[in-house]
């Protein structure tokens, strides 16, 4: 930024920062729908302001004006195409008006033009006040802007800032009494509108509607002002929290839930959470985490308060207002306050129990919670042990029952077969994966039923999971499963000598990849599987690891074979023939991989393909 040598007493010309001015040529000249945004930014930075100088006052009685009203004034003069936003907040002094209007953060501004440029101009001012940019929105309005202010120091001056978008602006003295800033703003021609006192009631009503300070045109207040939250659920309407929550978020689409809550025992706690209906919000807000608001006794103390709720809660949103939080409350000492303990409680047991009110009541949107969500909850069962029975009660799973139906622990454990003592589960890259796992064939036969797992959360949830109701979970890759009930083996298609003519070839051909090759007692329609004899919690957490792009260390696993499918009996006979023949060579190369990838274990499936094509080419040239 550059100056001359004006004295800090008089008016004086500077140019903005290069970021500065790229934001303010894209909002002066490229986005033209939507405009009615930047009221919703002028009162929104004057809602902070409020909000500040409130907090300041808690601890602070020297300040100017210690009684004036905490308001916002709206002024529309149609005739001069002016619109002016006044408020009572903390006012800036002429440094921090050059601090915060004369600049952006190099890297707010960046990203701002990258995700403009990403987006269509229809839809690009939603996401203006994420970037810190929400001041220079009106710009998309105005040719002129001045905004005079007079911080809430007592011995400070007032000063003024002026910009008509262009690369300069201009900073000098002012005059004002009291404490708090105006923004006058001079509409082009193509703008007027926006001196209309209907449209600006109007946008004030869509946008600003619930902000905690009076909004006045004239002498009357034209917001609801009541915090939502604060009112009995009764006398709220459905789009009434649909306004709520976007105001919020900036989603568009209606949250898939919302819990108010108003108790004074055993906390005094006035809260409404809301459930998004999907994980990112909205076509461009990615972000996945939500934003909880926590005020004391109405005062805003923090805008996003991450321990009122379990991290694997970390994607609800909504407003926690708190009397028994003490006035004096530091940021940065909330988190330890005991009342932030009982307030997480409270809302916690809430969510359970709207969640399972949920399933009950609405299975299609439970559903529809579950697969945006359920991982959440799947990180719940490891990491809350105190909550972990209300959690369980949450699990959805597929099975091998089949279909897109999602059966609970409670309906699984009701459909075991006689002599069942467990609850066997399968791990798979995907769903596809695990319904053509050759694990599953002697539990097909017994009609026993399995859990289908294939999400990347799943190995950390089975650390929290070993058991239901007394009976242990299993993985059905494990090597010495003694299954109930009798299936009639399927007949060998080849003698034992070369059965174990075969199991030495494969012995040699995959070598240290594999502990051992032996005949599978329960294999039936599939040709081979790898199992294994170590503790199942190390091949979950392995399982992470190699999804997460980590160097995972490939423990030997046994190698099942099944003398009672074709493909095997006809490699035997090959090896029978030819003890060093090729086309088995890659044949048991390629059983093993097909192994790995139904398994999600694979670490480089490209590699294969060489291999299949040597296959093809031997089975075309037969």
């Amino acid at each position: 930024m550059t100056t001359d040598n004006a004295t800090t007493n008089q008016a004086e010309s500077r140019t903005f920062k290069a970021e500065v001015q790229q934001v303010l040529h894209i909002l002066a000249h490229s986005l033209y729908t939507d405009r009615e945004i930047f009221l919703r930014e002028l009162i929104s930075n004057a809602s902070d302001a409020l909000n500040r100088v409130q907090f300041e006052m808690l601890t602070n009685r020297d300040v100017r004006d210690p009684d004036a009203e905490l308001a916002i004034w709206v002024e529309a003069d149609p005739d001069k195409g002016i619109l002016t936003v006044r408020d009572t907040g903390i006012g800036m002094t002429r440094e921090e008006l050059i601090e915060h209007l004369g600049t952006i953060a190099q890297s707010s501004a960046r990203a701002f033009v990258d995700r403009i440029r990403e987006t269509s101009k229809a839809s690009a001012s939603e996401i203006i006040g994420q970037f810190g940019v929400g001041f220079y929105s009106v710009f998309m309005v105005a040719d002129k802007v001045t905004v005079v202010s007079r911080s809430y120091r007592p011995e400070a001056e007032a000063a003024m800032w002026e910009s008509d978008g262009s690369e300069h602006y201009t900073v000098g003295p002012a005059e004002r009494e009291g404490r708090g800033t105006t923004i006058t703003v001079h509409l082009k021609d193509d703008a007027r509108e926006f001196a209309q006192s209907w449209r600006i009631e109007q946008i004030i009503k869509r946008h600003s509607d619930f902000v905690a300070f009076p909004i006045y045109m004239g002498e009357r207040q034209i917001n609801q002002q009541k915090a939502l939250w604060r009112r009995a659920p009764r006398e709220v309407e459905p789009e009434q929290y649909h306004n709520l929550y976007r105001q919020l978020t900036l989603d568009a689409e209606e949250p898939l839930l919302h819990v108010h809550l108003s108790t004074d025992a055993p906390v005094d706690l006035h809260s409404i959470l809301f459930i998004p209906a999907r994980r990112e919000r909205g076509l461009f807000e990615r972000r996945i985490e939500g934003k909880i608001k926590l005020y004391s006794r109405k005062v805003l103390i923090m805008e996003e308060a991450k321990d009122l709720l379990p991290a694997y809660f970390r994607f609800v949103e909504g407003v926690v207002d708190s009397e028994d939080l003490p006035l004096n409350v530091s940021r940065e000492s909330v988190q330890s306050a005991p009342v932030i303990q009982r307030i997480r409680k409270t809302l916690t047991g809430r969510l359970h129990r709207e969640l399972n009110d949920l399933a009950d009541s609405d299975p299609q949107k439970f559903a529809r919670f579950w697969q945006e969500f359920g991982v959440f909850i799947k990180e719940g069962v490891a990491m809350d042990y105190e909550n972990r029975g209300e959690l369980l009660k949450l699990l959805r799973f597929h099975t091998t029952r089949g279909g897109d139906e999602l059966v609970t622990l409670g309906q699984y454990k009701s459909r075991i077969v006689d002599g069942q003592k467990e609850i066997y589960y399968l791990m798979a890259s995907s769903l596809e994966a695990a319904r053509t796992s050759p694990h599953l064939d002697p539990f097909t036969a017994r009609g026993i039923e399995v859990l289908l797992l294939h999400d990347l959360v799943d190995g950390l949830m089975l650390s929290g999971l070993r058991e239901y109701e007394g009976l242990r979970l299993r993985n059905v890759d494990e090597a010495d499963l003694e299954l109930p009930g009798e299936v009639e083996a399927a007949a060998p298609q080849i003698s034992d000598e070369q059965f174990a003519r075969l199991a030495e070839r494969a012995a040699a051909v995959l070598g240290e990849r594999i502990k051992e090759v032996r005949a599978s007692r329960v294999l039936r329609d599939s040709p081979a599987r790898l199992v294994s004899d170590e503790e199942g919690l190390g091949r979950q957490m392995q399982r992470i690891q190699q999804v997460l792009g980590q160097e995972v260390e490939q423990h030997p696993r046994i190698l099942e074979l099944n003398p009672a499918h074709g493909l095997i009996a006809a490699l035997a006979r090959r090896v029978e023939e030819n003890p060093e023949d090729p086309v088995v060579t890659a044949g048991l190369e390629q059983l093993y991989d097909n192994a790995l990838l139904l398994e999600g274990l694979h670490q480089n499936p490209a590699a294969m393909v060489p291999r299949l094509l040597a296959l093809l080419e031997a089975a075309a040239r037969k």
